[in-house]
């Protein structure tokens, strides 16, 4: 079958070409991409080429399809995996495989699989690691998002504290405790925000910052202070350009400080912050991976030794994570589609994903087979497509959010990808 998806040749080298997917194996399955959010580790990726952890050395002869955050409809099953699939269903994919403690991953490292396709040969990695998911939800977008906020939960269970005296780590964030989101109003930090005040381990005080007042806003908008209180969460946000803030922000927990400080942004500053907030016992997790990789910050060891002040990284979730994420869409305990701000076609992903740090907003997602510019929900209206004209008028029935509704229109009258 032909399929056509952006494949990576090199340092920014991204083109959008055709070509023959092999027939498949009988421990593979044959699956259309419906839709893929563009994630920053995408950027990465093209901006490091084969320096990338996950991208092999030889791309410049044997491309790569780029995308990991994608949903679609399963086209045929080989004979290992048909009492477990079947022809028709919907898969949401679990892209950090950890096959045999490789780092390869669909979206950098495989020639046939990727969201940014419309069709795609899935490997036996996938199915050996139980990395597709069947999915069942009235929206493929979904399928895309739970894949970031799987990257989100692992991050939530991964931070750890101690017992003085007992050498064995207590994992997850503080129940009840101060919990500190740092520039945290991006789409990633959106998902966070909604996870710690809807998920079964809450702080009692979260604190929110950024240094964009409009980012903030929104943010304040979508998830407000009220709707925390009814979780039982005293939120507070914050605009940390103003020199006042930090003491604004510590004098909320008497001095005490944060037992939990979540660092959204690959910003010295911004983690060296986050290293003044901990408390006893406190646990930083750095989220957000630099190009850099000889990034580093000051961190203060004497809390380290004194204080019992700790640090952690994550990358990516497990499979237990993005089950964990389609559970709480499907009983509608987050909602993430607050992190959508633009939607585009196939075409329209080189540019974006070249360009994402520079385009204001959150998640942009793709339908990829459709042909469409990225455009940001709010300018639709501006369009003089009608498609555009119309799909203005149902984001502006759900509050200027994407929606099911939309998805469905523009997949049934959208320009199809040539």
């Amino acid at each position: 079958m032909k399929t056509k998806a952006v494949r990576i040749y090199g340092v920014e080298d991204l083109r959008l070409e055709s070509f023959e997917l092999p027939p498949i194996k009988e421990d593979e399955i044959l699956a259309k991409v419906v839709s893929d959010s563009l994630c920053m580790s995408s950027f990465k990726a093209a901006e490091q080429g084969s320096a990338h952890k996950r991208v092999p050395n030889d791309i410049a002869q044997n491309p790569t399809i780029i995308g990991h955050e994608f949903c679609g409809e399963i086209v045929e099953v080989g004979a290992k995996w048909q009492d477990q699939f079947s022809a028709g269903d919907k898969f949401s994919i679990q892209p950090a495989l950890n096959y045999k403690g490789s780092q390869d991953a669909p979206g950098y490292s495989f020639h046939y699989i990727g969201g940014d396709a419309t069709y795609v040969v899935i490997p036996a990695e996938v199915m050996i690691q139980e990395c597709l998911l069947k999915y069942d939800a009235d929206a493929f977008f979904y399928g895309s998002l739970a894949e970031p906020m799987s990257c989100i939960v692992g991050t939530f269970h991964a931070f750890y504290h101690t017992r003085l005296g007992v050498y064995e780590h207590d994992m997850g964030i503080v129940e009840g405790g101060n919990m500190a989101i740092l520039a945290g109003v991006g789409p990633m930090g959106l998902g966070s925000i909604d996870y710690a005040l809807h998920c079964d381990r809450r702080p009692k005080l979260l604190v929110v910052t950024d240094i964009d007042e409009a980012r903030l806003e929104r943010a304040k908008r979508i998830y407000t202070v009220e709707e925390a209180a009814r979780m039982g969460v005293e939120l507070h946000y914050f605009n940390t350009k103003d020199p006042a803030s930090f003491d604004e922000i510590m004098a909320l927990t008497g001095g005490k400080g944060f037992n939990d400080v979540l660092v959204m942004a690959p910003v010295r500053p911004v983690i060296e912050m986050g290293d003044k907030l901990l408390a006893f016992d406190g646990c930083l997790n750095f989220f957000a991976g630099p190009t850099d990789s000889s990034f580093s910050a000051m961190f203060n060891f004497y809390n380290v030794h004194y204080s019992y002040t700790h640090v952690v990284g994550t990358s990516g979730g497990n499979t237990d994570d993005m089950r964990e994420s389609l559970d709480m869409m499907a009983r509608g305990l987050i909602n993430p589609v607050s992190m959508i701000t633009h939607v585009g076609g196939l075409d329209a992903v080189i540019d974006a994903t070249l360009n994402l740090p520079n385009i204001p907003g959150g998640k942009k997602l793709i339908y990829t087979h459709i042909s469409m510019p990225l455009t940001a929900i709010d300018d639709l209206e501006k369009s003089d497509d009608p498609v555009m004209q119309e799909l203005a008028k149902i984001t502006a029935k759900s509050g200027g959010f994407w929606s099911p509704e939309a998805e469905k229109y523009l997949l049934a009258h959208g320009k199809p990808i040539e």
